[in-house]
């Protein structure tokens, strides 16, 4: 479905990116590891046309490189950032409505879907986004997102700052994304929740990936995960 090939991405004269290639195929989980300033984030961004980048991107064949972030959207591509960005002055019920498409008309995702995933969020629905807590924020940000109804999804560190039960309990409902047909792309600093649920997993080092393997494949590089990866 995505296919990312020699890409380099750069904020001013800085170059963050360094020839990073990869793929996500349809209804595949695929986590992208690595420490705090290995670039991670800087690809998502770069494959939502955030910033400035070189190189090939493909999205069901059509290049979405130098595209707008809202064209890239409208093709399937949803983005969870890793700052949330809900709109706090505003209910959990008015981010969801925001995240649709036009009328939401033949979407697979709708309000009765989200709150059955989230209950916490049913009861909180005509509360204002900014005074719930940042595990609420962060199930209110991937919802909206599917409200969209993406083809693939991007989320960017969603269990940062997030209780233990918490945690699980998004590996949870990132696996059952991933049963209704929805790829995900994964970025993730926490190794135990994407070798739990993805079928593939990449690291990244200095803006480049240093390896791309299977969980089991990780588990067996020691010199991998103490290189490359907090453990």
């Amino acid at each position: 479905m995505l296919q990312v090939d020699h890409l380099h991405a750069y904020y001013g004269k800085s170059h963050v990116l360094h020839g990073v290639s990869f793929d996500v195929k349809a209804g595949e989980i695929v986590a992208l590891l690595g420490r705090n300033g290995s670039g991670r984030s800087t690809t998502a961004r770069a494959i939502m046309g955030l910033v400035d980048c070189k190189g090939s991107l493909l999205w069901q064949g059509q290049s979405i490189a130098h595209k707008k972030p809202f064209q890239i959207a409208h093709l399937g591509i949803g983005y969870v950032p890793e700052n949330r960005d809900i709109f706090p002055r505003l209910t959990v019920h008015q981010n969801l409505l925001l995240g649709q498409k036009g009328k939401g008309v033949g979407s697979r995702w709708s309000f009765d879907d989200m709150y059955a995933m989230f209950p916490r969020l049913k009861e909180r629905e005509h509360t204002e986004a900014g005074v719930l807590s940042g595990g609420e924020q962060q199930m209110l940000t991937l919802c909206r997102t599917l409200m969209g109804d993406p083809d693939l999804i991007i989320i960017d560190e969603p269990t940062e700052g997030l209780a233990p039960k918490i945690v699980e309990l998004v590996g949870q409902y990132l696996k059952t994304l991933k049963a209704r047909g929805i790829s995900i792309l994964l970025i993730e600093q926490k190794l135990t929740i994407a070798m739990d649920i993805s079928d593939r997993v990449l690291v990244m080092g200095h803006g480049s990936i240093v390896f791309s393997g299977s969980p089991d494949d990780l588990r067996r590089d020691v010199h991998t995960r103490r290189e490359w990866l907090e453990v």
